[in-house]
């Protein structure tokens, strides 16, 4: 009787066991009935839910949908969005759900039904170093730095081809131009890459900056592949430098394939007409906006080529959350840069934030927020003290401020400038510190893609730009150098001054380039541009291994005759920076110091290597700047 039970028992369990899946019992998806799944694949150990978008011509006829082949992974809800040619599929991954493929089956009414491959793997569980104040960010434009793959110049997909004479066109640039300079990026000194955006943007003209995305789970076939993109990545580690992915959440572009046929009405901001936003970031924390303005800010379109995405529909910000977890696992990323950061519904966006950051809690996040007004920039960082309660969840903010302090300020060269300008402006933008969170969290910078060169804001002075450079290299913050700066780059010659016009090809990119600035040999046929790489160079090759830099303390002080003085420093080490904008050689005030330094210190000129002495006998040159170091 004991054995007739037992065997009983096997019976029953055996009987109740689900069968294994025979994929062959079901047909392939017909050619065209599913046109897009996103995410396009996904891992076990993932804390974001998987929320599939599913596009396919009357597809939502198909919403009995199941998950085969793979223990521990089911449907747990399907909806049909406003168009009959969508579905939004939960899929649920339990802690012991197999990798491998498997497969999604679509059943209709009638009993119809086909089934459509997708991967499961196993998330890495690694984690990396973030961004932080110990790195030099480099933020390189790719159509515009190297041409590493001519070949993919035009692609028979994408509408734009590429045309070098075209200055707001497509160039050329790509991944593998890149790939081929990853040496001269860590030999400058940078730690890190910021490549503008390198998906998909199809528009039929000025595709070549990448912010009107097409498609956001596939690179631009000009500028490569998703493989190639992971290369990169893997190349880059192999040499010391993270990469930080440039995201936009804000809008896409009109020529993103979803804008033939949305999923939901309100999937994007709509208007019986072009209305673009505000831009006024103040609604998002002034008392007395209304909200007639705060939702123009919100809602309002970038330009008309980039529609304005509504996170709002929680469908739309789960869409979001889940590209930032795939890229970042995909292809291994040390970072994110969130573009128009404020023009985003603030809500939602904290809650992207605090979801990405879930899922990766070393990932360091920075946003550009475009204002010039202290507590509003203030405002946007993670864990501020604000006054309605609002917190971002977003780590790192970039400062503009600053960066239009240091110009304007260095612009502003002489001995009598007038009151508040010159070096005076940078004083009292550092003066405004206290109204940020974390210090260590702030992109510092003095012009990115969105700026002029430096050539032409300095007025072709090389003089200004190692001021520029010494300001980048030593006061707080994680600094970021836009790639041509450390050559000290003009626009191209003429009159056009449109951003592409600005956003000019990297010498030496190009085969056939007339002078090769990637090489010692190319930068020494121009001796400026020669001896503003190796200032750069010396001075952010000396400060990765500067701890003082990356984490001390500053201590300033206001000089009324166009200078500026501070040190960095902790309880072992200290710099002492001194930046002369005058037309005349100016004697260090080293007795106003005597709260930190001593009458007379040994020191190294960090720049020519000599040894100094910091007395009150010194004199830095008019237009220069002096660094020195010194230990305690």
């Amino acid at each position: 009787m004991k054995y007739l039970a037992l065997i009983s028992l096997w019976l029953v369990c055996a009987c109740t066991q689900p069968k294994a899946f025979d994929s062959a019992s079901v047909a392939d998806a017909p050619d065209g009935a599913i046109q897009h799944v996103e995410p396009p694949c996904w891992w076990t150990g993932m804390k974001t839910g998987l929320q599939l978008l599913v596009n396919g011509p009357e597809i939502s006829a198909y919403d009995n949908v199941s998950f085969e082949g793979l223990a521990g992974i089911k449907v747990a809800k399907v909806t049909k969005a406003d168009s009959p040619n969508y579905l939004f599929v939960d899929v649920t991954i339990g802690s012991g759900a197999e990798e491998g493929e498997g497969w999604l089956v679509f059943k209709n009414e009638a009993g119809d039904q086909f089934k459509y491959p997708y991967a499961i793997g196993k998330k890495a569980n690694v984690s990396r170093e973030s961004f932080t104040t110990a790195d030099m960010i480099y933020l390189i434009f790719p159509d515009r730095f190297a041409n590493g793959d001519p070949s993919n110049d035009d692609s028979a997909q994408m509408q734009e081809k590429a045309d070098r004479s075209v200055n707001l066109g497509r160039h050329g640039g790509d991944i593998k131009g890149i790939i081929d300079h990853l040496d001269y990026v860590a030999e400058l000194g940078a730690t890190a890459i910021w490549c503008t955006p390198l998906l998909v943007d199809d528009q039929s003209f000025e595709s070549y900056h990448g912010y009107a995305c097409g498609d956001y789970y596939k690179i631009d076939p000009r500028m490569g592949s998703n493989e190639l993109y992971r290369e990169f990545v893997d190349k880059a580690h192999e040499k010391g430098l993270k990469v930080i992915m440039d995201i936009v959440t804000n809008h896409c572009g009109t020529d993103h394939w979803w804008m033939k046929d949305l999923p939901f009405k309100d999937w994007i901001h709509v208007f019986p007409e072009f209305t673009g936003s505000n831009i006024a970031f103040s609604t998002n924390m002034d008392p007395n906006a209304s909200k007639y303005d705060l939702n123009l800010q919100e809602s309002g379109w970038f330009v008309p080529m980039m529609p304005d995405m509504n996170l709002d529909n929680p469908f739309t910000l789960k869409y979001f959350q889940q590209w930032a977890a795939w890229w970042i696992e995909y292809a291994g990323l040390d970072g994110l840069r969130v573009d128009t950061y404020p023009y985003n519904e603030k809500e939602p966006m904290s809650q992207w934030c605090a979801s990405v950051r879930a899922e990766y809690p070393w990932i360091n996040i920075v946003g550009e927020c475009w204002t010039m007004s202290y507590p509003q920039l203030a405002y946007w960082q993670a864990d501020a003290a604000t006054p309605d309660g609002f917190n971002s969840n977003l780590p790192s903010i970039m400062d503009f401020p600053l960066c239009e302090a240091m110009t304007a300020a260095i612009c502003e060269g002489g001995d009598n400038p007038g009151w508040g300008r010159g070096m005076t402006r940078v004083y009292d933008c550092l003066s405004h510190d206290f109204v940020y969170k974390d210090l260590s969290h702030m992109m510092t910078f003095f012009a990115n893609h969105d700026h002029g060169r430096m050539g032409d804001t300095f007025n072709h002075d090389p003089a200004k730009m190692k001021l520029a450079l010494t300001l980048l290299a030593t006061v707080r913050g994680i600094p970021q150098l836009y790639n041509g700066d450390e050559l000290f780059f003009s626009h191209v010659p003429g009159n056009d001054w449109s951003d592409g016009a600005k956003r000019i090809d990297f010498p030496g990119g190009w085969e056939g380039d007339p002078v090769n600035f990637f090489t010692p040999e190319g930068r020494a046929k121009d001796t400026v541009a020669e001896d503003i790489y190796n200032y750069t160079s010396t001075l952010f090759n000396w400060r990765k291994g500067k701890e003082v830099l990356h984490s001390g303390k500053t201590l300033h002080f206001l000089g009324r005759d166009n200078t500026y003085a501070f040190f960095r420093y902790d309880d072992n080490d200290s710099v002492f920076v001194f930046v002369n904008n005058s037309d005349s050689d100016k004697v260090v005030p080293w007795d106003h110091y005597a709260e930190l330094a001593p009458a007379s210190i040994q020191a190294r000129n960090v720049v020519t290597g000599a040894a100094i002495t910091l007395d009150a006998n010194l004199t830095v040159p008019a237009k220069s700047a002096l660094v020195a170091e010194y230990s305690k």
